[in-house]
């Protein structure tokens, strides 16, 4: 039976890295560190079953758990030799959450907990030291007022400008003790004004409260947000760690920093963070202090003066670069590390599998591929596939002018332009709007998650290299420059200065995340090389995967596209879109019109050749591929204008009586046109519909196979199929157009004929259509519609409450319904083989680009998923994940 609380430190551990789903990312990896024997203060890890207790027990921890919790707290006085609560040297801990995958700067932290009035004295005599301890009681005040009481830290914040600006001073560690004392004596009373009670003194009720505050900050709106954004089930929990505190801000001699064993943002092989001596960890993400870099080469890079750690603290700095040595060696992956020097001595706090950008996951992975660390296979697995989306747009054109008017640090590259917005509700409306927005915030906050996930890019004053901006662009894949120090925003005013600048809220600006520049107006882009590493790994990709990719098409344009990015086929062509063109949309609203069948003839005749050549300009770019093509779909009346002016205009142009152009619309109207008179009911009732198009799809194919002498293998999909009768029918009007146009032209090809799966009766009965069809394409996005009872362009309003309360795991127009609409595909895939062994299987849908809904249609058995064309190398590598995570 798994315990609710384990310990590590003083050499030993009962926990490691195998128990992550139980401890959480960070209490497995403190545990996995003290066991092979690094300098890891002690502590124990509450495990991730507790938070569903927690909240279960109404928000209380279950007395079992504080009982396991203070008889592990006992080892950690063993191993420092402090007492939790001793006046004369007391034992103080941090509280941090720590959930089985890294949510960085989504829950929250309490550090310094265990001081109060009596012990901060005690840990003044001890160190020697009286204004470190009255600095960290002052942080520990503000930090358990934020997060255990929920007051507003720019109450805290405010009092500390004050204090300075009175004492004349830019920095807090210029405060003497007798300042900091002065400043707890304030904070103390902004407590008690705002709380209406007397700031806890006790450090048992300040543990409780502080671990009940962290467990709760699970279900934060940051929180979810997050977990929403990254498909991270509520039900999983946090673990709680409370460890022994080391202290970063003892004096001189003491440092706090943040680092990785690669470059997060491009992978290279370098050490890469920052830190910050005499300071806690919170000061070098929040961006409060100018944190200084690590390494001499950083620093000579970026042009800094402040001395590096390697320059300033050598031999900590060479013990920390052997650490990272044996942690990435360990781990075999790239770590994201949080350490503290005391008084000389390194001491470490976390490691984990850093947050890295698509182009830096690549490198990385292929270069420990090739340096022997890991196995092609185990690459090919370490890159998030949907990741590879930020590497599929267009870049900054390196020869368009651009006027730059600030810099700042490169904090996540890829290139954005957008108009300025300075608040994360304002990126998140206008964003709905369809308008590309940069949030630009003197530094952002884990209360920023919803508008930086909303913005195109983001821009900040303050915060360095490591700092909550920073990280959370990187791991969304957002462009970020942080750091940028000569902008000054006016939240009133809602305007940003920049030297010799005023912008306003609503300016457009450009900024280039790998430069670390911001640029006035919108910069041209160029589109993206898939080269070098990118190159690489789909190549690995492509020996592994079974299923093939294909692409969602209806332009050459798009069409070389997809074969550009390795696309192996068209699994969707929609012929309605070409309706649309201008050229022949009067023909198209003539055949509609028509109330004769002789009137409909000569529409569709004019509409022969014009099909024709979309056709064959797709089947030349396609050549030698397969090439699936769906016959019209759309109800008819989407062909027509909703107005009067509308109206008189079709009359015009057709020639049609302006009374009879009303009637025939109003004749078509339907009050649920997704349910109505389309798909091949159209071909049921007009035959001759679908009796050109397909003669269009045989004359471009024989052209193309005349002249290239490459095979053209047309697959003609009837769409909306429920009956097996209704896909004989229109069945039998394929083949006699095929037969009448290879007689003519002397010329035969190889064609087959199928259906797309997208009604439930469809899947139900498969066995029977199977009979008539040569192939199925599952229509995920009609199949979710028709089978959950939901309309995709209005659930938006809805669905978000939805998964926030766990009705779905997630949306289920972007993640398959594995349970509804995925057993209907595993059903009508069953079934349909059951009559027709043979029968070639595919999915159209949008969840044909999705990694998760690949791996499902892959345990499936599906031959080839079909996507957008900048999806199809995100669709090859998730086919080849999920082929060795089934053979695993």
């Amino acid at each position: 039976m798994m315990k609710s609380v384990y310990r590590f430190g003083g050499g030993t551990a009962d926990g490691a890295a195998d128990l992550r789903n139980h401890l959480g990312g960070k209490g497995a990896n403190l545990a996995e560190m003290a066991s092979i024997g690094l300098p890891v203060p002690p502590g124990l890890t509450i495990a991730t079953p507790v938070c569903a207790a927690f909240y279960d027990a109404g928000g209380k921890l279950p007395e079992s758990v504080k009982t396991e919790t203070l008889d592990a707290l006992k080892h950690v006085e063993a191993v420092t030799g402090k007492i939790f609560g001793n006046p004369a040297d007391p034992l103080l801990v941090s509280v941090r959450s720590g959930a089985r995958v890294s949510m960085p700067g989504m829950m929250d932290t309490v550090l310094n907990l265990g001081l109060n009035d009596a012990t901060v004295e005690g840990l003044a005599t001890a160190s020697g030291n009286p204004r470190f301890a009255w600095d960290s009681y002052r942080r520990f005040i503000q930090m358990f007022a934020d997060v255990v009481l929920g007051l507003d830290h720019y109450l805290f914040e405010d009092a500390l400008e004050i204090l300075k600006e009175d004492r004349g001073v830019t920095l807090d560690t210029e405060l003497s003790a007798e300042d900091l004392q002065g400043l707890v004596a304030r904070y103390k009373t902004i407590v008690a004004q705002t709380w209406g009670d007397e700031f806890p003194q006790d450090p048992h009720e300040q543990l409780w409260a502080s671990i009940g505050a962290v467990f709760g900050s699970w279900r934060s709106d940051r929180a979810r947000t997050y977990r929403r954004l990254n498909d991270i089930p509520e039900s999983w929990g946090t673990a709680v760690t409370v460890q022994a505190m080391v202290f970063g801000n003892r004096g001189i001699t003491s440092a706090t920093g943040v680092a990785f064993t690669r470059d997060p943002s491009t992978g290279e092989r370098v050490t890469y963070g920052e830190f910050l001596i005499n300071a806690q960890g919170e000061d070098v993400v929040a961006g409060i202090r100018t944190p200084q870099y690590l390494t001499k080469a950083a620093r000579e890079r970026a042009g800094a003066r402040a001395e590096s750690m390697e320059e300033a603290m050598p031999a900590v700095y060479s013990e920390l670069d052997r650490v990272f040595a044996l942690l990435e060696i360990h781990y075999r992956d790239m770590q994201d590390i949080e350490f503290t020097v005391e008084d000389g001595r390194l001491w470490m706090l976390q490691t984990r599998s850093g947050k890295r950008t698509a182009k830096a996951a690549l490198k990385i992975a292929v270069d420990m591929a090739n340096e022997g660390l890991i196995t092609e296979a185990e690459a090919i697995l370490r890159v998030e596939a949907g990741a590879l989306d930020q590497l599929l747009h267009p870049t900054l054109d390196p020869k368009a002018p651009r006027q730059v008017i600030a810099r700042g640090l490169p904090a996540s590259p890829g290139a954005a332009s957008g108009v300025i917005v300075l608040d994360s509700d304002s990126a998140e409306a206008r964003s709905r709007l369809g308008e590309a927005v940069i949030l630009v915030r003197t530094e952002t906050s884990p209360e920023d998650i919803h508008g930086m996930h909303a913005a195109r890019g983001i821009l900040t004053a303050r915060g360095g290299m490591t700092s909550h901006a920073a990280v959370v662009a990187r791991g969304m894949g957002r462009p970020c420059v942080s750091g940028a120090g000569t902008l000054s925003i006016d939240l009133a005013a809602r305007t940003v200065r920049v030297p010799g600048h005023v912008l306003k809220e609503g300016d457009r600006i450009t900024l280039d995340g790998a430069t670390g520049e911001v640029m006035l107006g919108e910069v041209s882009t160029v589109e993206p090389e898939l080269a070098g590493d990118f190159a690489t790994l789909m190549e690995w990709a492509d020996k592994y995967r079974r299923m093939k990719v294909r692409t969602n098409a209806e332009t050459p344009a798009d069409c070389r596209t997809a074969r550009g990015f390795g696309a192996e086929g068209i699994g969707l062509c929609r012929t309605e879109h070409m309706f649309f063109e201008p050229s022949r949309i009067t023909s198209v609203r003539r055949m509609i019109l028509a109330e004769e069948a002789s009137t409909r003839a000569e529409a569709l005749a004019e509409l022969l050749p014009e099909q024709r050549a979309d056709f064959e300009a797709i089947f030349r770019v396609m050549a030698g591929l397969p090439c699936t093509i769906r016959l019209l779909d759309p109800p008819l009346h989407e062909f027509l204008p909703h107005d009067e002016t509308g109206y008189d205009d079709v009359a015009a142009a057709t020639g049609i009586a302006p009374a009879t152009v009303r009637r025939r619309i109003a004749e078509l109207h339907e009050f649920n046109p997704m349910l109505g008179h389309r798909g091949c009911r159209l071909g049921i009732t007009f035959p001759e519909i679908y009796a050109m198009q397909a003669r269009a799809i045989f004359e471009g194919a024989i052209a193309v196979a005349k002249d290239t002498g490459e095979a053209v293998v047309p697959e003609v999909m009837v769409p909306l199929v429920a009956t097996a009768r209704e896909l004989e029918i229109t069945k039998a009007v394929i083949e006699a157009e095929a037969e009448a146009v290879f007689e003519e032209q002397g010329h035969r090809l190889d064609y087959l004929i199928g259906t797309m799966i997208e009604l439930p009766r469809a899947a139900l009965r498969a066995a029977d259509i199977a009979r008539h069809a040569e192939f199925f394409s599952f229509g995920t996005n009609d199949l979710t519609q028709t089978t959950l009872g939901i309309s995709r362009d209005d659930a938006a309003r809805f669905l978000g409450v939805y998964v926030d309360q766990g009705i779905y795991p997630r949306d289920p127009f972007v993640g398959i319904d594995e349970e509804g609409v995925g057993e209907l595909v595993e059903l009508g895939a069953s079934r349909g083989r059951s009559t027709r062994p043979d029968l070639k299987l595919g999915i159209c849908g949008e969840h044909g680009g999705d990694p998760a809904s690949i791996a499902f249609v892959e345990k499936l058995g599906l031959d080839y998923v079909s996507c957008s064309p900048y999806r199809v190398p995100i669709a090859r590598l998730a086919a080849a994940q999920a082929a060795l995570r089934a053979k695993s």
